[in-house]
C-alpha cells in the first residue's frame, strides 16, 4: 500500500499556534476554558507511554473520554476515574465523533482504522479523526482516503517532546490535513501541547516528524560519542556537559536529555535508561526516514548510519531501553 503511493503536492502554507508566543484571548487558556457544554466526549485509542499522559491532559481540561487500548490494564486507571472504556476501536467511533489515536507503528494504525473492529466500521459522517502516531506518510494518505469515503475527516498529527512534554502538556504537534479543519483539531491538540503547527496536506505532519527524529537520532549519537571520548580523555562528565552547553556543540541531546548517567536528573540515563522513547521506536522511525529517502532519491548518509546503529542496539539487548542508551552501547562495544 505505502510503496506505490505518489507523494502529494507541496504544503499549502504554514499555520502555527503556540501558547508560549500567543497569550492573547484566542490562545490555549481561552481554548481550554470553553464551557463544559461544548466539551462532548473525545475518543482516545492507545494508552502507552505517550498516549496515557496525553489522555490525562484532555481529562484535566474537562473532556469526557471514550477509551480503548489493546491492553485492558492500560485502561484501568481511566475507568477508575470515571471515564468510559469500550472493547474496540469501532465502539469508540460509535460513541465519539472526535477521536485521537496514538499507536506504535503503521501496522497498528491500519488495524485500528481498517481492521475487523476498526474505527471505519462505525465511524459517523463528519467525525474528526486525528492520528498522532508516527507512521509512514504514505499510510497516512491511504487512511485519509478511506476515511474520506466514509464522510469523515482524517488528520495526521505526530508529536515531538517525549514523555516529559506529554506529561506537562508541552508537546509540539505537526499537523497535516485539510486546512479548514485545523482549528477543530487545534482545540483538542492545544490541551496537550504548547505548539500546534499546520504543515500542509495529509502526510506532511508525518514528514516533519520523520525529519525531526532522524536529526534527533544523529545528534544523540554525536552527543554520546563526544561524552564518551571526553570521559576517556579524563574530563569530568558534568564539566564537559556544562562546557558543551555554553558552546557551539550545544543541542537538545546535550542540554535537556543528556545520555550520560549522573549528569542530569529526571532523564532516562539517570534511571538505567528506563522510560522515555524506546530504542525500538527510534529504529522504526529511522526506518521510515530511510524508506522516504529511498523513494525520493535523497541521500541521508548520517541518517542511514544512525539507522544501522539503532538496529544493532535492538539486536544487542537494548530494544526496551531509552534511545539515549546509545551511550552505554558505545561504552560497552569496544570492537568499534
Amino acid at each position: 500500500m505505502a510503496a506505490s503511493l505518489r507523494l502529494l503536492g507541496a504544503a499549502s502554507g504554514l499555520r502555527y499556534w503556540s501558547r508560549r508566543l500567543r497569550p492573547a484571548a484566542g490562545s490555549f487558556a481561552a481554548v481550554c476554558s470553553r464551557s463544559v457544554a461544548s466539551k462532548t466526549p473525545v475518543g482516545f485509542i492507545g494508552l502507552g507511554n505517550m498516549g496515557n499522559p496525553m489522555a490525562k491532559n484532555l481529562m484535566k481540561h474537562g473532556y469526557p473520554l471514550i477509551i480503548y487500548d489493546v491492553f485492558p490494564d492500560a485502561c484501568k486507571e481511566f475507568q477508575d476515574a470515571g471515564e468510559q472504556v469500550v472493547s474496540s476501536p469501532a465502539d469508540v467511533a460509535e460513541k465519539a465523533d472526535r477521536i485521537i489515536t496514538m499507536l506504535p507503528t503503521s501496522i497498528n494504525a491500519i488495524e485500528a482504522y481498517s481492521g475487523a473492529n476498526g474505527i471505519l466500521k462505525k465511524v459517523k459522517k463528519g467525525s474528526l479523526l486525528i492520528d498522532s502516531s508516527t507512521i509512514d506518510p504514505a499510510v497516512s494518505k491511504e487512511l485519509a482516503k478511506e476515511v474520506e469515503k466514509m464522510g469523515a475527516v482524517f488528520m495526521d498529527a505526530p508529536v515531538s517532546g517525549g514523555v516529559g512534554a506529554a506529561r506537562s502538556g508541552n508537546l509540539t504537534f505537526m499537523v497535516g490535513g485539510v486546512e479548514d479543519e485545523f482549528a477543530a483539531a487545534q482545540e483538542l491538540l492545544g490541551c496537550m501541547g504548547s505548539n500546534v503547527v499546520y504543515c500542509g496536506a495529509v502526510g506532511t505532519g508525518q514528514a516533519a516528524k520523520i525529519c525531526n527524529n532522524m536529526l534527533l537520532a544523529i545528534s544523540m549519537i554525536g552527543t554520546a560519542e563526544t561524552m564518551n571520548l571526553g570521559i576517556r580523555l579524563g574530563l569530568d562528565p558534568k564539566l564537559l556537559a556544562k562546557i558543551l552547553n555554553m558552546s557551539s556543540g550545544r543541542c537538545w541531546s546535550s542540554d535537556t536529555y543528556n545520555p550520560v548517567p549522573g549528569v542530569m536528573d529526571g532523564v532516562p540515563s539517570g534511571n538505567n535508561y528506563q522510560g522515555g522513547f524506546g530504542t525500538t521506536l527510534m529504529a522504526k522511525d529511522l526506518g521510515l526516514a530511510q524508506d522516504s529517502a529511498t523513494s525520493t532519491k535523497t541521500p541521508i548518509l548520517l541518517g542511514s548510519l544512525a539507522h544501522q546503529i539503532y538496529r544493532m542496539m535492538c539486536a544487542k539487548g537494548y530494544s526496551k531501553k531509552d534511545f539515549s542508551s546509545v551511550f552505554q552501547f558505545l561504552r560497552e562495544e569496544e570492537t568499534f
